[in-house]
């Protein structure tokens, strides 16, 4: 299999036990997934993706550690600069930052800060790393011709926000164009993300995902069905996400338990 398939930690999970959130960081070193992935948020019970991977470069040597995705607009961008460049020397070089506007305006206003021109604002964190000659984002997130453009400027990769295949196949061909439109060489690197819930978890894991994304209305009930329950979803996901050209695959927890790491190990084997 040419896809790499990684995991997310449950640190974006509300109430998540920090204890969990370091053995599992540890428990998915030891296991075949490729990176580690956490979430965003600041208006929501999530803990700080910086802290957490600072946490498990302490606990892990393998692994990559990536964020999926940081509001980077939220942060000063020296101190995102200097944070990103803290974790990933305090990992040996295992950071891979993935970078995006974020959808929800509560985050924003938990900031004091105005979302109106958050993409105009990452465009500004953006261009100073590559008036240097390197590049602060390994993956640019978002679905508008903009976000697209941005990240075949500025990024070495796209990371997309999740769906099943054929919609992954839809973007990745859009970062494609965008990336082939601003004269790069070669293609971007192609990510994408998922969510698992296993066994008597399955309807806990709806839930959480019902509620992370309430702000979509409706559509929530969408992205809640396509929780993976079993380990032939699994399969079957990422079968359809390498069909679809995806290098990478994060599939993070819906729940935040340590038995679902053991069974996600259990169905990539």
């Amino acid at each position: 299999m040419s896809i790499r398939v990684g995991v997310g930690s449950p640190a974006g999970i509300p109430g998540s036990d920090p204890e969990l959130v370091l053995d599992w960081a540890r428990r998915a070193d030891a296991t075949p997934c490729s990176s580690l992935g956490v979430i965003d948020r600041l208006a929501y019970g999530s803990h700080d993706p910086f802290a957490v991977l600072a946490a498990a470069a302490a606990v892990t040597g393998r692994i990559r550690l990536a964020t999926c995705i940081l509001i980077a607009p939220l942060r000063d961008p020296r101190l995102l600069a200097r944070q990103a460049a803290t974790v990933d020397a305090l990992s040996g070089g295992r950071l891979t930052l993935g970078v995006a506007v974020g959808a929800r305006a509560d985050d924003y206003h938990a900031a004091g800060l105005d979302p109106r021109g958050r993409g105009r604002r990452l465009s500004e964190q953006l261009r100073p790393c590559l008036a240097r000659r390197r590049r602060l984002a390994g993956l640019v997130g978002g679905q508008s011709g903009a976000a697209l453009a941005r990240m075949a400027r500025y990024g070495d990769g796209y990371v997309h926000g999740g769906g099943p295949p054929r919609a992954f196949a839809g973007a990745a061909e859009r970062a494609r164009a965008a990336w082939a439109d601003a004269g790069r060489p070669g293609t971007p690197r192609l990510w994408g993300m998922a969510y698992f819930a296993f066994g008597d978890a399955a309807e806990a894991g709806r839930d959480y995902v019902r509620d992370y994304y309430a702000f979509t209305g409706a559509f929530a009930e969408r992205i809640a069905e396509g929780v993976l329950t079993h380990a032939r979803a699994v399969t079957e996901l990422v079968r359809g996400y390498e069909d679809a050209g995806c290098d990478e695959l994060l599939l993070f927890p819906a729940v935040a338990r340590p038995d679902q790491l053991d069974r996600l190990a259990d169905a990539l084997c």
